[in-house]
């Protein structure tokens, strides 16, 4: 593994965990009774709304307690198991899976709920980052082995 894949394992590291920080936050949100005030900016931005949709579970499963895990599995990725062949393809699969999931959560705020969360935004960037630096990680893997196609 060449130094600038370990440093961009290290920086999807570290954007995996500011999206444990950001869902772990909206996951608070999820259960709590009162009122966020700093995400609730006018009729377009309110995190509130968002978070305690009928859209903000699946099958009971609050999905920011499912991007905590998801981005548990990167971090994971890109440090306990970045030294494996498989990696760098598993790592962009789990990432690239991850921004379909925040595209389509993304969807659901725009055209159906017509309201904006500050922290899903969040999470979007970050997980769109690390889908990005996994994608080239996994390029530059693929490329520098001889019986890459």
């Amino acid at each position: 593994m060449t130094s600038l894949t370990k440093r961009l394992m290290t920086l999807v590291a570290i954007l995996a965990v500011c999206g444990i920080v950001v869902s772990s936050v909206s996951l608070q949100h999820h259960y709590a009774t009162s009122k966020t005030a700093y995400c609730d900016i006018g009729e377009t931005f309110n995190c509130d709304i968002v978070n305690r949709s009928e859209y903000s579970s699946i099958f009971g499963i609050p999905v920011a307690l499912i991007g905590m895990l998801g981005y548990a599995a990167l971090a994971g990725l890109a440090t306990v198991y970045r030294e494996r062949r498989e990696t760098p393809a598993m790592l962009f699969g789990a990432a690239a899976a991850g921004l379909a999931f925040a595209l389509y959560l993304t969807y659901i705020e725009a055209r159906v709920l017509g309201v904006w969360c500050i922290l899903c935004l969040s999470s979007l960037a970050l997980i769109a980052m690390a889908t990005l630096l996994a994608a080239v990680i996994w390029w530059k893997g693929s490329s520098q082995h001889p019986d890459a196609g």
